[in-house]
C-alpha cells in the first residue's frame, strides 16, 4: 500500500504543478491582452481625435465654398445689373 500512496502522491503533486503551470500561463496571457487592449484603445482616441480633427477642418471648408457661393452670386447680380440693357428709351 505505501506503493500506491506514493503513487497517488505523485500523481496529485504533479497535478498541482500543472494546475500552477496553466494558472501562471494564464495570468501572463491577460497581462498580454490588457497590454493589447490598452494599445488599442489608445490607437483608437488617437484615430478618433483625427477624424474629429477633419470632421471640423470638412466643416469649415464646406462654409468657406457657401460663402463663396454666395460671392459669386452677388457679383453675377452685380454684373448683370451693371450690364443690364435699360428699358427706359432715350
Amino acid at each position: 500500500m505505501t506503493d500506491e500512496e506514493g503513487k497517488a502522491e505523485n500523481m496529485f503533486k504533479n497535478f498541482g504543478k500543472r494546475v500552477d503551470d496553466f494558472i501562471e500561463e494564464f495570468d501572463e496571457a491577460g497581462d498580454r491582452l490588457r497590454k493589447e487592449f490598452r494599445e488599442k484603445y489608445e490607437e483608437l482616441k488617437v484615430s478618433a481625435e483625427k477624424i474629429k480633427t477633419e470632421t471640423k477642418n470638412k466643416d469649415r471648408w464646406k462654409e468657406v465654398e457657401d460663402s463663396l457661393k454666395k460671392a459669386g452670386e452677388h457679383l453675377k447680380e452685380a454684373l448683370d445689373a451693371a450690364f443690364r440693357k435699360k428699358d427706359t428709351p432715350k
